[in-house]
């Protein structure tokens, strides 16, 4: 995993831990940070261990705990692993957390297997190598378990930051170089880590790495709205964005389910 991205994360942790934008304060009161969609495909998660890889700093994982999932939290972010257990601490749920890249995963976790391999939105792009991301998936899940993932739609990605032109490769394989101050979670936000190297991977790609290394799959959905504002002329509906009314709507979240023979 790349150093340069590393860096630029490990910069950003107190900002989001501070931020208005993961509500931590709101967390810590009792809110579960998942979405209405992945609670309904993945199904009830009592006494089922789960590892979500890639974690940040752990309210999503926290928040499957909250529903009476058995959770380990994976991230290549020592101060987000730092935070995140200090999170668990302070709500008092059981969790444990993990220091470790996703690629060293199996290894990082003792070879143990799970019920649920989770990962959320805005994993993949941090990930030079899909196929190997999915053959470390088929090595952590249990036999009849399954991998879940929910992520941005990359046909979002080819387009231009201000407007629906056509401006980026859909199917570009090398690594692409952003350069941007701030963060997602605060667009002024003062950072000098500010270089990340990320990757494209196309639906069909991911598609078809899950089903190399084993796995079937059992529901393949598209969602038409995202939570941050992808483009200036898209409208706040709640805790997302969505296209206006008088506007074609385009995929803009995709999510996966897996399942291990």
């Amino acid at each position: 995993m790349s150093d340069l991205n590393r860096s630029w994360w490990n910069e950003r942790v107190p900002l989001h831990v501070a931020g208005d934008f993961y509500d931590v304060e709101g967390f810590k009161a009792g809110a579960n940070t998942l979405r209405p969609f992945e609670l309904e495909e993945v199904g009830d998660v009592s006494g089922r261990s789960l590892v979500h890889l890639q974690c940040h700093f752990g309210l999503d994982t926290l928040s499957w705990a909250r529903l009476g999932a058995k959770v380990t939290g994976l991230d290549f972010s020592t101060p987000a692993v730092e935070a995140a257990r200090s999170i668990a601490a302070d709500t008092g749920l059981d969790a444990e957390f993990v220091d470790a890249s996703v690629y060293d995963a199996p290894g990082a976790l003792d070879d143990r297997r799970f019920d649920i391999v989770y990962t959320g939105l805005g994993a993949l792009n941090w990930l030079p190598d899909i196929e190997r991301w999915a053959q470390v998936i088929a090595r952590l899940v249990a036999s009849g378990g399954f991998l879940y993932l929910s992520e941005f739609h990359p046909v979002a990605d080819v387009f231009a930051d201000a407007d629906l032109t056509v401006e980026y490769d859909y199917f570009q394989t090398e690594v692409f170089i952003v350069d941007d101050p701030g963060t997602y979670a605060d667009l002024e936000a003062r950072t000098e880590q500010n270089r990340t190297e990320e990757w494209q991977h196309t639906l069909g790609e991911v598609v078809s790495a899950v089903i190399e290394a084993g796995l079937a799959i059992e529901l393949l959905h598209e969602h038409d709205y995202t939570l941050f504002p992808r483009w200036p002329f898209l409208e706040r509906d709640g805790a997302y964005y969505r296209m206006p009314a008088d506007r074609p709507r385009l995929p803009l979240i995709y999510s996966l389910r897996a399942r291990a023979s």
